[in-house]
């Protein structure tokens, strides 16, 4: 059964990974597999991330049935991010430079957002817009991908 906002850290998890030792944002849905969380970041409303819960540091670490299980877990919160907030693009990426656990951003992109089209990690071109609307829709994206995750849930 999913669980929505407890953050457990992974047994056998990495003393020095953030990811192993903190929820990496806020906990919107959780299952035995991993949890889907919403950075805090006002510049970019709606960035989300997915996070494998045990400690790997590349999809082909994983046994074909988890990393197929992760992939649907992305396409559905890109599926849900896509419907309510409506972003012009949204990028994906599995970097782990920095942070090496797998680990999937899912980031909505507005062609009026700091660094659009760079990556959102590339200085800022412009201020952030100040859009009510779009940080009003984060309660509805949050609601709709829990409701979304519960009802297609992926076995882990």
């Amino acid at each position: 059964m999913p669980q929505h906002t407890e953050f457990i850290p992974p047994a056998g998890g990495i003393a020095d990974c953030p990811l192993c030792q903190t929820a990496g944002g806020e906990i919107v849905w959780s299952n035995a597999l991993a949890r889907v969380v919403l950075v805090d970041d006002p510049a970019q409303p709606g960035y989300t991330r997915v996070v494998l819960h045990a400690h790997h540091a590349e999809m082909t670490d994983l046994p074909a049935a988890q990393r197929t299980a992760l992939m649907a877990l992305v396409w559905r919160v890109e599926r849900v991010l896509r419907d309510v907030l409506q972003p012009d693009k949204v990028n994906l990426a599995a970097l782990g430079n920095m942070v090496p656990h797998v680990h999937w951003h899912i980031i909505p992109r507005w062609r009026d957002d700091p660094a659009f089209p760079d990556a959102i990690w590339a200085p800022a071109r412009r201020e952030p817009a100040s859009d009510e609307a779009r940080l009003g829709a984060l309660g509805r994206y949050r609601e709709a991908l829990a409701a979304a995750l519960d009802a297609g849930a992926a076995p882990a």
